[in-house]
């Protein structure tokens, strides 16, 4: 008879342990038996029929007879808790009336629930060493989500979303009592930790920037914001943040207080070996550009119009996504080298670049737009793609010239 207590690890990796035994779903096979099990252990409080099992383990690769199917997943389960001692298949899985149940009578300790009471008691503590404490205790134990293995199972579905929120909502949580004890080192690990949980986060990645900001490590801040630029751009088509582009900001600002002089200041902006043709930028600089310009031509009285390239499958024909990242770089290289020097060019989303297009009228500018596209399929004829492009003007920031109600005509 089993007595000794069992742990269970479902967090992450599936594992089953008593004493110095373990059984864990460490390949995939025997999937229908470790889907049983994890079933059993996690509704163990639960009744269960015939009927759910029978719905839950069904496919259609099963034999003609669900039910002589489903009394072979149980002896394969039985089989495998065996290794955990001679009995204990049948110790731990009982058959009663019918149908089957995991024997509560046995002492189990899941991961689970221990990290849902953890994460409760750090929320409720009025005490922020006590919270911290529990918060880290809580995070110790999250090795990955909910059977991450079984996660497209129905059941499984809603109970990881749980459990993956209440992490984040923790990480937040002790990552904001690290940060007022100034513990910057044991954020940035448990940023980096998180991150690989929830690689998308554009706000763990703030939040590391900022460790690494006050670490004193400015250029590894910079590095990991084009990290998070090419990530979030290749898998969603997005830029970062305003708040993203702010702490960017502060990372590029230098923290040396030494004078240095205007010949020094020249040369570092100075570009050396400058390519032909236009400029090709990330969208955030290209953004300051734009901005920047705005204020000027209350003033100047420049004309600057603005080009949006957008990039389709033919005939309104669905393209996939490796085609249209080709084709978005190869039209972007017809941009850089048929553009002036003084254009700028960059790539606002997955499907559209937009290029500024300073003293050029409307019309030059469309006839422009209609070179690049006709240059385009010269060097690309069998490019399964429409270019459409939109043509407007720069317009003058409202309020400079609402200060400045003459400034529109050039001095």
């Amino acid at each position: 008879m089993v007595s000794q207590r069992i742990t269970v690890q479902m967090l992450g990796s599936f594992t089953v342990r008593q004493g110095d035994r373990e059984i864990g779903d460490h390949s995939n096979r025997m999937r229908k038996v470790w889907l049983l099990l994890a079933y059993l252990i996690y509704h163990r409080h639960s009744p269960v029929t015939q009927e759910h099992y029978l719905s839950l383990l069904r496919s259609k690769d099963d034999a003609a007879d669900p039910a002589a199917n489903l009394k072979a997943v149980f002896f394969r389960t039985r089989t495998l808790l065996n290794q955990l001692g001679d009995t204990a298949g049948h110790d731990l899985i009982i058959r009663k009336n019918g149908t089957y149940s995991w024997n509560t009578e046995v002492p189990l300790q899941l991961d689970v629930e221990e990290f849902d009471r953890l994460c409760r008691e750090a929320a409720a503590a009025e005490e922020e060493d006590r919270c911290l404490e529990l918060c880290r205790q809580a995070l110790t134990l999250y090795q990955g989500d909910f059977l991450f293995k079984l996660s497209a199972e129905a059941w499984v579905i809603p109970i990881a979303a749980y459990y993956h929120q209440l992490y984040l909502e923790t990480v937040s949580r002790a990552l904001e009592l690290l940060s007022s004890r100034r513990l910057w080192e044991e954020a940035d690990a448990l940023c980096q930790q998180a991150l690989k949980i929830e690689p998308y986060s554009e706000e763990l990645y703030q939040k590391l920037m900022r460790c690494r900001i006050a670490m004193g490590d400015r250029a590894s801040a910079l590095t990991l914001y084009e990290e998070m630029s090419e990530l979030l751009f290749s898998a969603f088509g997005v830029m970062p943040s305003d708040a993203s582009r702010a702490i960017y900001r502060e990372a590029a600002r230098s923290g040396d207080d030494k004078t240095i002089p205007v010949g020094a200041v020249r040369d570092l902006l100075r570009e050396e070996d400058a390519p032909g043709g236009a400029v090709c930028c990330e969208y955030d600089f290209f953004r300051l550009l734009y901005q920047v310009q705005a204020r000027a031509i209350v003033r100047s009285g420049e004309v600057i119009h603005i080009a949006l390239f957008s990039i389709r499958g033919r005939g309104k024909k669905e393209l996939s996504r490796r085609s249209l990242d080709t084709a978005a770089e190869n039209f972007k290289a017809q941009l850089i080298c048929n553009l002036r020097q003084g254009d700028v060019v960059s790539q606002c989303s997955v499907s559209q670049l937009v290029v500024m297009l300073p003293q050029a009228n409307y019309e030059d500018s469309c006839k422009v737009c209609q070179r690049l596209i006709r240059a385009f399929f010269r060097q690309h004829p069998h490019a399964p793609v429409d270019i459409h492009y939109a043509v407007h003007p720069l317009e003058p920031t409202e309020n400079a010239a609402r200060k400045n109600p003459k400034a529109e005509q050039p001095v």
